[in-house]
């Protein structure tokens, strides 16, 4: 009985008695039942009009150079497959002139004259000149429509010009060599000849009559 009221008691003192010794009873309580102590941090306060207005900016500011991006983006991977082949099709149009060579060149008697292996062969270059132009024209290549047309610097290079009446003056009179765009660009220009305003004719002067007039005499006569 005695040894049970001095454990009770050293039990209340705040110490416990164990084969080692007394413990401090702060010891012996496990740190999970430790109440921890909650750290209180002061509240930040909001941001000033001002400020919510520069935050704002900037992110509107990248929002809009996002987007930009995205557009130059999109715009320049259309361009790269569009324009791809532009070297390409410049050599090949240098195919198609000389098809167009090969034709002009054989008269139009030679081609009514009843020769069928002439005409057999005349139509098989012309067949291969019109799929040429189909090929290239499903990647956007296109003529340039010159003749007639008001004379464009962009689309025409002007090789000479002409007195004609028959166009009026500024627009191409005739067409050395066909011109194409690829897209919106110009693979090649249109070599033209321009229409200028016909020179009036000179006035001739009637055979006999002299030109010169005789000065008048400035004295009297005595």
């Amino acid at each position: 009985m005695a040894d049970e009221k001095e454990t009770s008691a050293d039990t209340t003192a705040g110490t416990q008695t164990t084969a080692g010794g007394e413990v401090p009873r702060s010891e012996a309580t496990p740190a999970a039942e430790a109440a921890p102590e909650q750290a209180t941090s002061p509240q930040e306060p909001p941001p000033s009009a001002e400020a919510f207005a520069e935050m704002k900016d900037k992110l509107l500011r990248t929002l809009a150079e996002m987007e930009n991006l995205r557009r130059r983006t999109t715009r320049e991977i259309a361009d790269t497959r569009q324009y791809a082949v532009a070297n390409f099709a410049r050599e090949m149009l240098a195919v198609g002139d000389n098809l167009r060579r090969a034709i002009e060149a054989v008269p139009a008697e030679m081609r009514d004259g009843g020769d069928k292996a002439l005409a057999a062969l005349i139509e098989g270059v012309e067949v291969t000149e019109r799929s040429l132009a189909q090929s290239l024209a499903k990647f956007g290549v296109k003529r340039i429509e010159a003749r007639g047309e008001k004379f464009d610097p962009s689309m025409h290079q002007a090789m000479l010009e002409v007195e004609t009446d028959a166009v009026e003056p500024g627009k191409v009179a005739d067409e050395i060599q066909t011109g194409y765009v690829i897209g919106e660009r110009v693979l090649r220009p249109a070599l033209v000849a321009v229409a200028k305003k016909t020179a009036p004719p000179a006035q001739e002067t009637p055979a006999g009559e002299d030109s010169t007039e005789a000065p008048a005499s400035s004295g009297t006569s005595g």
